[in-house]
């Protein structure tokens, strides 16, 4: 219905390539932005080669730094995991005191046994025990003065169907007037004949002499516990230390 005139195709498609590749082209007569753009940066002679080797520098120290970030980044070595934790040793003050070893009583044995002598017995031995660690009495021994059921303490002389020495009978007595019971030979039976010792204070006795080896001096009783000036007052006098 309606014409349109025809539009005029303008220069061959030839041509104009023809004319862009004069443009890009380093001629000195180039013209034109392209051929600008060219001789900059393609030109001939020293200030041409000095400008590739600057870009190059550029390109290569661009490529070095991001190789670097990158293994400092990812590449870099494994961070060491700390070691566990290991307990610590306590020290010396709070470790458990260990229990002393139970060391056994050695009695001294005179009379008619077959063995007599010291022997040494188990931490509550009776005097029975003792008679059979000693080889056991004689025959025809006359054992109706001992207790055979009596514990035994360390340190103690049993006389065994002979008269008992004097101290040791003075104490069993009751300590009579003149006669002093040794604190280092006595049992605690004897000890508890004493006036103002009872059954706990004489054990309390036996047992500070066990654990410091027997009395030196009739002072050492104030060391026992439950033994004051006054009860001491009155057993310095009945006591001796043999």
């Amino acid at each position: 219905m309606f014409e349109q005139p025809a539009r005029d195709p303008g220069p061959p498609v030839n041509d104009r390539l023809a004319w862009l590749a004069d443009q890009l082209s380093p001629d000195a007569s180039t013209v034109g932005p392209g051929g600008r753009l060219v001789r900059r940066w393609l030109p001939g002679g020293p200030a041409g080669a000095g400008r590739r080797r600057w870009a190059f520098a550029g390109v290569l120290l661009s490529v070095v730094v991001i190789v670097l970030g990158s293994v400092a980044l990812f590449g870099g070595p494994p961070v060491p995991e700390p070691p566990p934790a290991l307990p610590s040793a306590k020290p010396a003050s709070e470790a458990p005191a260990r229990a002393a070893p139970q060391t056994g009583l050695v009695i001294s044995v005179i009379g008619r046994v077959r063995s007599p002598g010291l022997v040494t017995v188990a931490q509550g031995a009776r005097v029975a025990d003792v008679l059979r660690a000693a080889g056991g009495a004689e025959p025809g021994a006359d054992l109706s003065a001992l207790n055979l059921a009596r514990r035994v303490t360390d340190g103690e002389q049993l006389a065994v169907g002979i008269p008992a020495p004097a101290a040791v009978a003075a104490g069993a007595a009751g300590a009579p007037a003149g006669a002093k019971v040794d604190l280092n030979a006595a049992s605690a039976d004897q000890l508890d004949t004493l006036p103002g010792v009872g059954e706990v204070t004489a054990q309390r006795i036996v047992q500070w002499r066990t654990e410091h080896g027997g009395f030196t001096k009739v002072e050492q009783l104030r060391d026992v516990s439950g033994i004051g000036e006054s009860k001491f007052q009155k057993l310095r006098e009945q006591v001796m230390v043999g």
